[in-house]
């Protein structure tokens, strides 16, 4: 854990002095000096970093991390390391509700906020469908019902796209669903936070059942489990750390699937090492796309693209290896 947070606050101030207006460590020094003593004296330096590099750094490492914890508990919950946060259609839903403001050319906060409820709708939608399925795999139902739904909400979504102004809505809507951190604010870390928070804790409290919840089922209610109330409150609190997060981010693949699986080949399949290993390490690797992103290039790259490939060859390994060490 101690080497996990040297990493992650070594990327955090490499990421801090690395952009087109390049930044030295005694600068960033005096600084925050500057702002922890009040001074009134602002300079260029002072804007670049509190203004847009600081809450960047931290939009960075909340996404990633939450988006490494949902994934974790989604895949505790499947018994499954290929699942991800988006199997029940929530990044699809809140992708879905995002063009649809874009679309109706809503402010951005109206346009978070919808992707936002329609991420979770979709969700509440997965196992509402669920529900009336009978005779059935819980589990499986509700891999079904996600594929489904959310191979649904992409078809809206190709639908609305195919009906945007090409010159104004389509490359917002382009934009959007690539991911980025660019337009992202200091406002909207104050509404995510809480919210990503609000998900953690109760897969913390929770974290020895989820243990229990993945020796399966029968394992499980033989243990005092309640199955059904704890797997609709881990899929609840990882849903909403999912959606919150998107929001404001749009869709960022793959942290969610490889992160997780990194993490357990780490500290093992143990909830309690597994989740904040999780954190740290989807902090930290979002937090270096992220800079590479904003640097590798003239123009900023999505972060849904370098992050798929930097994950497509894991995955492919991944799948090469099966489910060895998978326990």
């Amino acid at each position: 854990m101690a080497l996990l947070v040297a990493v992650l606050v070594a990327l955090a101030i490499a990421a801090a002095l690395a952009g087109r207006y390049p930044i030295a460590l005694a600068d960033v020094a005096e600084a925050l000096v500057r702002r922890l003593t009040g001074s009134p004296h602002q300079t260029q330096i002072d804007t670049v970093l509190f203004a847009v590099r600081f809450p960047r750094i931290l939009a960075a490492a909340l996404v990633g991390g939450a988006l490494a914890a949902a994934g974790a508990a989604y895949q505790g919950l499947f018994r499954n390391p290929l699942v991800s946060p988006d199997i029940l259609g929530v990044s699809t839903g809140a992708g879905l509700g995002a063009v649809l403001g874009i679309f109706l050319s809503l402010p951005v906060f109206a346009i978070q906020l919808l992707a936002f409820i329609v991420g979770l709708a979709t969700v509440a939608l997965v196992y509402t469908i669920t529900a009336f399925v009978r005779g059935r795999d819980t589990i499986l139902a509700l891999v079904l019902a996600g594929v489904v739904v959310g191979s649904l909400a992409g078809a809206c979504i190709s639908l609305i796209k195919i009906l945007a102004d090409p010159y104004d809505q389509l490359p917002a809507i382009t934009f959007w669903l690539l991911g980025s951190l660019a337009s992202l604010r200091n406002a909207d870390l104050a509404v995510a936070a809480p919210l990503v928070l609000i998900g953690l804790v109760p897969l913390m409290l929770l974290r020895w059942r989820i243990n229990v919840l993945s020796l399966g089922d029968e394992e499980a209610k033989a243990l005092g489990i309640n199955v059904e109330a704890l797997r609709a409150m881990v899929v609840a609190a990882a849903t909403l750390m999912t959606a919150s997060v998107v929001a404001v981010s749009g869709v960022i693949g793959w942290i969610g699937l490889v992160m997780p699986h990194l993490a357990r080949m780490i500290v093992g399949p143990n909830f309690d090492r597994l989740l904040p290993t999780c954190v740290l390490m989807g902090a930290s690797y979002l937090l270096l796309v992220d800079t590479l992103a904003r640097t590798m290039a003239r123009i900023e790259v999505p972060l849904g693209i370098l992050t798929a490939l930097l994950g497509a060859p894991f995955f492919l390994w991944l799948l090469a290896r099966g489910r060895e060490g998978w326990s």
